[in-house]
This record gives C-alpha cells, structure tokens and sequence, in this order.
C-alpha cells in the first residue's frame, strides 16, 4: 500500500485577513495558524509523515512557526493553488501509497476525520469531509431579488483534508492547467472517479477573514487557565567586561560574573516562565557546566522559553520585572529594556513592566557588590497542560 503522506498547502498570501502577515503564520492560542494545522497529522499514528508547500520568501516564517516539529524541508509553491499542490506531489517519496491534502488555514482536524478519510480509501480511490447545508438556499433571480430555493438535502460544503490513492490522483492531475479547481476531488471527478464523502467537522472551518482568525482564538483562549511562575537571580561584579540588563548593554565601570553573559534580569524572566510551564529552571535548560552556552546572550534563554509556551499551546499574557541595585541607575535605560524584552518575547511593550529599587545601602546589593533581579511571568496554557 506504500506510505501515507500529508501535504498540508501554505503558500497563499492570505490577503483577505488582513494584517500584513499571511494568515498561515498569524498567532492564535499562543501559535501559528500553520502549528496548529500541521500538528493533528504528526500527532496520528496512521500518518506516517507530513510535507509543507509554502509560498516564495516565506522560509523563515515557515521555520519559526513550525520550530521544534519533525518535518523535511519545505516545498516551494506556486502562484496558483494546482501549481503548489502539483509541486507538492511531485516531491512526495516514491514509496507513497495514499496522500492527504490539506489547507492550512483550516487548522483544527480532529483526529476522527483522519480515521474516517482514510477508512474510506479501503474501497474509494478518493474522499472527502463535507457538512450538510444547514440554512436555506436560494438562487438569485435576474432581478437581483430572491430566487427559487435550492433542495439543501443535495447540497454539502466540502472541506479538507482530502484524501488519495496518489497515483490516482496524480493521473487526473496530469492536464493541471486545463481549468481551474478549487479543490483536488475535482480532478477526479472531471474522470468520472468516483469521491467517496465521509463526515467533516465544524472544527475544520475555513480561516478566511480577520474575523474568522479572532472568533478562533477567542475559541481557544476559552479552553487556557492561568498559570503564574516567579523567578529570581542574582549575579556579583566582575572587574571590567560589558554589564547587560535585560538584553541591552548598559553603561557601566563593571560587569556582572556568570557563565553566560550574566543577564541577571532576562534570567529571573526565564525562570518565571519555565516556573509558570512546571518545566524546571534555567540550569535544568542550561547548564552553567556545559561550554556551549560560555558567554552566550541570555537573549537564547529567554527566547527558548516563549518557544516552549508556544510549542504547549499558550501564550505569554505579562511580565514584570524587578531590578534591584544601588548602580547604575536603572531609569534611563527603563524603555530600552522594555522594548527588548517586549521584543524577544513577541508582546507589545504594554504588557511588559519593568521597575528598579535599592535595598537602601542593606545587604550585598546596597554594599555595590552586585545585581539582583525577580520577575513575576502571567501565561495561559490549555488546561490538560
């Protein structure tokens, strides 16, 4: 029977959204729309592997969006729906059996669908999902007013994915560009193949508009509970060398000691985040043994620990930070800071606080011998997390 393959197609511009970014790579619940789309058929145990077409210069934001997943190389699409998806079969394995083909911005399939596409393909060359028309239909008259009204029992909308005998699909495939096709059924039943329909799901709703993208996250954030982590670090002076803060270099007669390049405040940041996630602290990501990370920017930790809320489904609600000192003074440098931190977090500055205060001359900080800083880190995250 050979592998089965799922071809997830990403390489629209997603104009219609809005928003400057493709509507693939737009955030909902914490995540790309094409995470969100690509992970079911990862997750299945019928699928044996998951191939991406996405559009010309969107490699980088295929890579970020899809970070950490175990997926090939991408595959270059076209202008035209058919030409991306017959570039997408044509770099299939040779030992491909059955494929599914599927839109990315329909990015919640249940696992149920799968299971039913591809039972379906034991006795069909060819299936797909489809609802029954649940409202009225009405041709328009000539006039432009109401028409006579459509027979629903006889009409479905079909979604994706759809699934295939690959060679079937790739001989009605062969005269692509003879006309256009909304979807790949049509190939096959332009030579009267039969199309078997299994059972959609409203889950599979098609992402077209801006508000389509904010009633789906609004449907995620129903499912995220709260959760909070604190973190705190403190590192000592160090003659010479670069003091950074909260990912800026700040002006200064010392440097702070540390493994890493001892960002006291993007630490507390890390380790309120993993605390909030339950996933250890910063050592158990980074060890200060490990020669890798000698003089790293702590800008990598920070930037590893918004991946792992992404990559759990969540998101990053707030942070605040507190630096605590005697010197330098932390005020003019306060919007610098805000800004990175906002920046490697992908939040917009207002939710993200950052405050300094003394000990008033108390303790080893109030002494000048070093930097302490604590940051209290908001997300939500599904509640199965």
């Amino acid at each position: 029977m050979g592998k089965t393959i799922a071809l997830v197609v990403a390489a629209g511009s997603g104009r219609r959204a809005g928003g400057g970014t493709p509507k693939q790579y737009r955030r909902i619940g914490g995540k790309a729309v094409l995470r969100w789309a690509v992970e079911p058929f990862l997750a299945h145990e019928r699928i044996d592997a998951v191939r991406i077409v996405i559009g010309e210069g969107q490699e980088n934001l295929a890579a970020e969006a899809l970070a950490g997943l175990d997926v090939d190389a991408f595959i270059a699409g076209g202008r035209e729906r058919a030409i991306s998806v017959s570039n997408g079969l044509a770099a299939l394995p040779s030992d491909t059996g059955h494929v599914l083909i599927h839109d990315a911005a329909r990015p919640f399939c249940p696992p149920a669908v799968i299971d039913r596409l591809l039972d379906a393909l034991g006795r069909h060359e060819g299936a797909v999902p489809v609802l029954p028309a649940a409202d009225t239909l009405t041709r328009k008259a000539r006039d432009g007013l109401l028409g006579e009204t459509v027979d629903r029992d006889e009409i479905f909308r079909v979604q994706t994915p759809q699934a295939f005998v690959l060679e079937t699909l790739a001989h009605a495939c062969e005269d692509w560009r003879a006309g256009p096709a909304t979807d790949e059924a049509a190939y096959l039943r332009a030579r009267h193949i039969p199309v078997a329909l299994v059972e959609g799901d409203p889950m599979l709703e098609k992402l077209t508009y801006e508000s389509d993208l904010r009633r789906a996250d609004t449907m995620l954030s129903e499912r995220l509970s709260p959760r909070v982590g604190f973190g705190f670090d403190v590192h000592a002076f160090a003659d010479g060398g670069e003091l950074w803060l909260g990912g800026i270099r700040v002006p200064h007669d010392k440097g702070l000691k540390g493994h890493s390049d001892a960002d006291v405040a993007l630490h507390a940041v890390t380790d309120a985040i993993l605390g909030a996630l339950a996933a250890g602290d910063i050592g158990d990501h980074f060890p200060p043994s490990g020669p890798r990370w000698r003089g790293a920017s702590s800008s990598l930790f920070v930037e590893h620990a918004r991946a792992l809320v992404e990559q759990a489904g969540g998101r990053i609600d707030h942070v605040d930070v507190t630096i605590i000192c005697e010197a330098p003074k932390i005020g003019p440098h306060r919007d610098s800071i805000r800004a990175r931190l906002a920046a490697l977090l992908r939040l917009p500055p207002a939710r993200i606080n950052i405050k300094a205060t003394t000990t008033e001359r108390l303790g080893f900080t109030g002494r000048g011998e070093g930097i302490a800083a604590q940051a209290v880190a908001t997300l939500s995250l599904p509640e199965d997390r």
